[in-house]
């Protein structure tokens, strides 16, 4: 007789599970503190001076806490290549999304945001060589209809903001699947230092292309430090999370991130909530839960976004 294969959903621990949903929490808080961060200093710096400037205080603090430690003896100089082609990505994607969240509503920025994850379901058969099964193309088909009816593709709603929020979906996704390339073989740390000071250097380059880099003003410094502790503590975060429970459980606390952001931009920047771009998020969200939970029976390893 045999038995039937053991659900790790089932036996998670309860007091397990609420730890990692507080992580998440802590995830869901520094997302949010990065979008009012961005949003806040945008006005006197561009987004590679943003970059520049969180990339570089980033830095510092990796070195800090991995100096007091001990972990900077687990920094290698093992796979270059593949920590600048994740850079490239994450470097693209993350000015890409600095630049939406000053042009349409946060909310908009977010739910786009959350089609990451189904487009690694799509490159994935290209870029890692992973079967397409039918449950992934039905994942990656409703989070398509989902993008339409958050952005309502039409003369009138279609921007560059939208499509700068589309395509750091995109950036951000080649960063998801490099990164789970680098962690077969790379820890935490040694992916946020060569982050960091890849990142420094990038941002470097670009905002000062023209000669003339644009110095942070004392009330925008609190700012960037909030943007840089937040990028930092919301992959401490969402990878603690995930390695004490299930995705399908702890994935949903993410989404709170919309209906928190939405409130945000209402109280803060006086943007109407949009029931189309709520609707659109929960189709997104319904999707990549799919994805998730057909992952987790058949015992394989979604990924999660990172930042």
């Amino acid at each position: 007789m045999t038995s039937r294969p053991t659900n790790p959903v089932a036996f998670t621990d309860p007091a397990t599970v609420l730890r990692a949903a507080l992580w998440m929490l802590g995830a869901v808080v520094s997302f949010s503190a990065m979008a009012v961060g961005g949003r806040s200093v945008s006005f006197e710096l561009d987004t590679f001076e943003i970059m520049m400037f969180r990339s570089m205080i980033g830095f510092a603090l990796v070195l800090i806490v991995a100096g007091t430690t001990g972990r900077l003896r687990t920094v290698s100089r093992r796979k270059p290549g593949l920590h600048l082609l994740r850079n490239v990505f994450h470097f693209t994607g993350q000015n890409l999304w600095f630049y939406a969240i000053t042009i349409i509503p946060l909310a908009q920025v977010f739910a786009l945001e959350f089609t990451s994850p189904l487009w690694v379901l799509i490159l994935s058969p290209l870029v890692l060589g992973e079967r397409m099964t039918r449950v992934r193309v039905l994942a990656a088909s409703l989070g398509f209809i989902g993008i339409l009816i958050v952005a309502r593709p039409s003369p009138e709603t279609v921007n560059i903001g939208t499509l700068a929020a589309a395509c750091a979906a995109i950036g951000f996704a080649g960063s998801i699947m490099v990164t789970k390339r680098l962690t077969r073989t790379e820890s935490l740390t040694c992916i946020l230092f060569w982050m960091t000071l890849s990142q420094s250097l990038f941002g470097l380059i670009c905002a000062g292309f023209d000669g003339d880099i644009a110095l942070p003003s004392l009330s925008s410094l609190p700012w960037l430090v909030v943007i840089a502790c937040g990028g930092l503590m919301a992959h401490f975060c969402l990878t603690t999370a995930l390695s004490m429970a299930p995705a399908t459980l702890v994935s949903p606390v993410d989404f709170i991130r919309l209906p928190l952001i939405a409130i945000i931009g209402l109280l803060a920047y006086d943007e109407p909530v949009d029931i189309f771009v709520i609707l659109g998020a929960v189709v997104i969200f319904g999707a990549n839960y799919l994805n998730m939970w057909s992952e987790t029976r058949r015992g394989g390893d979604p990924v999660a976004r990172t930042r």
